[in-house]
């Protein structure tokens, strides 16, 4: 690769300078609009995410080619399958069925099986699950079955009265019960269990004799499967330290009560639908010169129109409920309101439509600099929080917990990144990072060395060979 093809760039080609630091006006900001990398970075990040599928939401896939080991040409005239020895390109998705994106790899679940053919006569695709059966014979009652998997309306909990009050009710899939709540309703991997097209389909052949199939593809990795215990014990943890404001140098000062007190009565409409706004202020309260925040004014609005649509703020969770909405914008997908009537759609105007009120200016506030990107100012260490939470938070149990989960998971890490990581921990408090690099297995004094170098000096000093 050459030297100029290894730069950063914007989508568009341009070199990019620095990928750490908005452009701010001066050293504390805030950040400026001009900042094109930002707004590309951001905009696409708001992008990245589209509505996950109904059913067989979180999956996995792999390439790799089918090849015919056996002549099948009295069955069928298929190209792909024309001559024993011939390959055919096939990408596969496994996945679980019910379950949402981010539910657990072992949940009792039918695990999908789909396989797409890229043949010289045009793709091929099969979709399948890993039994042979299912748990009902008709169309019509798919999407009745499907709710009953999914969350109860009301609550969004998984709701077990709805799950076997379908069931019960439809005696043909007692088969695919049977199977679901055996040990084969959780696989231990992918590659542990069979995959079966279920459906039949019809095989025709040269002279347009035409033969019933059923798809059977049997694992040569062996079946395997977890026992309920087993399943039950694939938990993780997720640990998030932030800094927080030390309550002996700003005491806390009671501003008011919040009270929860009503359920919501439609999950989708009241929650799915909710749209929080860090850029939606009222006089008096505005924004900071924090970086992340002058970063989110921009975000959280535009993924919103991506996710919800122009005209979200009219949906009746985000519309104001005590205050008019008087503006000019118009039109759009999703418009369900009177759309402005015949008001007018610009200002200024002499058709009595609103106006600005200058009362309702924030008093701003002083910027100076030169334009540019800037390291964030840090005046206090980046470990002492860190340390304090270890040290004076932490009981002994904590730690073990922490390290223990840290363990477990950066164990399947490079040697290097490992090494790397162990020096911060290292840096945070010797005992700390000394626990972490045992428990991984990576040599204590490398990482003492590590940890009393630069973030630059240990990045450089691991980098990849």
């Amino acid at each position: 690769m050459a030297e100029k093809d290894k730069r950063l760039t914007t989508g568009f080609g341009k070199p990019v300078d620095d990928d750490q630091n908005s452009a701010t006006a001066g050293p504390k900001g805030p950040v400026l609009m001009q900042d094109v990398h930002l707004l590309e970075k951001l905009g696409h990040f708001d992008r990245e995410r589209i509505p996950e599928r109904v059913v067989h939401a979180k999956g996995a896939g792999a390439h790799g080619y089918f090849e015919v080991t056996a002549d099948v040409t009295a069955y069928t005239k298929a190209v792909f399958l024309s001559e024993v020895g011939k390959k055919t390109e096939v990408f596969a998705r496994f996945s679980t069925v019910g379950g949402e994106k981010g539910s657990a790899d072992a949940e009792r679940d039918p695990r999908g099986f789909a396989l797409k053919f890229y043949t010289e006569e045009g793709n091929y695709d099969m979709t399948g699950n890993n039994t042979p059966v299912f748990f009902i014979r008709d169309p019509l009652k798919f999407a009745d079955f499907i709710h009953t998997q999914k969350r109860n309306p009301k609550t969004n909990l998984k709701d077990p009265d709805m799950f076997w009050d379908f069931l019960s009710l439809t005696p043909e899939s007692v088969h695919q019960v049977m199977v679901l709540f055996s040990d084969r309703g959780t696989p231990a991997t992918y590659r542990n269990m069979n995959g079966y097209s279920s459906h039949t389909y019809v095989w025709s052949n040269a002279s347009g004799e035409q033969f019933y199939v059923q798809y059977h593809f049997k694992t040569e990795q062996g079946i395997k499967n977890l026992t309920a215990a087993e399943a039950d014990a694939y938990r993780f943890d997720v640990l998030d330290i932030t800094k927080v404001w030390p309550h002996a140098d700003y005491p806390p000062m009671t501003v008011g009560r919040l009270m929860l007190d009503r359920n919501p009565e439609n999950y989708f409409a009241e929650v799915e639908q909710a749209a929080f706004n860090p850029s939606n202020f009222v006089p008096g309260i505005g924004p900071s010169n924090d970086k992340m925040l002058q970063g989110r004014l921009f975000s959280y609005h535009d993924t919103h129109l991506h996710r919800l649509g122009p005209n979200y703020h009219l949906l009746p969770i985000n519309a104001p409920k005590n205050a008019p909405i008087s503006s000019y914008q118009r039109d759009g997908t999703m418009r369900f309101d009177d759309n402005g009537g015949g008001g007018p759609n610009y200002w200024p105007n002499s058709q009595g439509g609103p106006g600005p009120d200058p009362s309702a200016a924030d008093p701003g506030m002083p910027i100076a600099g030169v334009t540019g990107r800037t390291e964030y100012p840090h005046p206090n260490d980046d470990f002492v929080q860190p340390r304090a939470l270890f040290r004076d938070a932490m009981t002994d149990e904590d730690r073990d917990h922490l390290i223990s989960n840290i363990v477990g998971h950066l164990g399947n890490a490079q040697k290097r990144i490992k090494l790397r990581q162990c020096a911060v921990f290292y840096k945070v408090d010797p005992e700390y990072g000394t626990r972490v690099a045992e428990g991984v297995g990576v040599d204590v004094t490398e990482v003492e060395h590590l940890a009393a170098m630069s973030a630059e000096e240990r990045a450089a000093a691991t980098a990849a060979k």
